[in-house]
Order: C-alpha cells, then structure tokens, then sequence
C-alpha cells in the first residue's frame, strides 16, 4: 500500500529507513508536541520501530498502521492510524522539524484520513493534540478536522498529567 500526493509518498516502513528515521525524529521540538516520542531517539529505536513495523505487515494486523512520510526514499516523518477498532481509528504523526511550516503535513494528513474513510470505510478518525502545538492543530483544521474539546489531563507525560485537544473528521 502506498499513497502519493505530489513529490511525497506514504509508504511501509522498510530495512534502511533507520538512519534518515532517526535523524529526523531526534528532535527535542517533536519529542515536546509529542506524547510517546523520546529524545534523543537513537538508532536502537529506529531499528526497533521499523522491525516492530515490518512485523505487523507480515502478521496483517488490522488494529494499526503505522506509515512512513517518504521523500526520495528518506523517512522525513510518520503518519499512522491507532486503535483502529471497528468504525474509527486515532491519526497520530510527527514530521522533521527542518520540513515545517511547508504543508507537507497538512497535505499527508488530507492523504491518509482520505485512505481511512474510503479505502478502510471508517466513520471517524481522531486526533489528540498537546496544547501548546499550535501548529498542529492548524494542520488539523486546514485537513477538515472539527475541534471537539480538552481531554482535561487525559494522557501522562514525563510523569505529569496532560491535558490534550480533542479534533475529528467524520464521514
């Protein structure tokens, strides 16, 4: 499965993503506007991430798809779809910091919800947001996401509860 959308693509994660995965993760910017991305993100954790990948497709698990952002073969972000359960799924991504403010992500994110409504025939697809990630919820609404409210200190980072901004697109 791969979607294209201009010069970029949304690909499985394959054996040699490691090292431009790793380079583009390992930011502290993406690991403060993100609830499970660590930094620094190591090269160890890019050979997890694309191994614990390439299991999924082998196994056809249908409860997650994780997808890399592709530019000339070099992973510059990820866009997935979580807890995929029956008529929804969570949207999360990251993209490398030296590709922002382009509308890469916008245009990525327009991408994949497109996939997951159509393609997957889901109902609703969601997305939660740090709140100081301004940007992110920009991206969201130009991809025709709605803002549904704050989840109140819903998610625990670095020891602290969080609270995270609640945004979907429906069909």
């Amino acid at each position: 499965m791969e979607l294209r959308f201009g010069k970029y693509a949304l690909r499985p994660f394959r054996k040699g993503d490691e090292p431009s995965l790793a380079e583009n993760i390992s930011d502290k910017k993406i690991a403060r506007y993100t609830l499970h991305i660590a930094y620094p993100y190591t090269a160890e954790n890019a050979a997890l991430w694309v191994d614990y990948n390439r299991m999924l497709a082998r196994k056809k698990d249908k409860k997650q798809l994780h997808l890399a952002l592709d530019l000339d073969g070099l992973v510059i972000g990820g866009l997935g779809l979580a807890n995929i359960n029956g008529h929804r799924a969570e949207l999360c991504y990251w993209l490398g910091v030296k590709y922002w403010g382009g509308g890469i992500m916008t245009a990525a994110v327009r991408s994949l919800t497109k996939y997951a409504l159509e393609e997957l025939a889901l109902r609703r697809v969601y997305a939660q947001v740090v709140p100081a990630n301004k940007a992110s919820s920009r991206v969201l609404e130009k991809a025709g996401y709605k803002y549904e409210g704050r989840l109140r200190k819903h998610e625990m980072k670095l020891g602290k509860p969080v609270d995270l901004l609640l945004y979907a697109k429906v069909r």
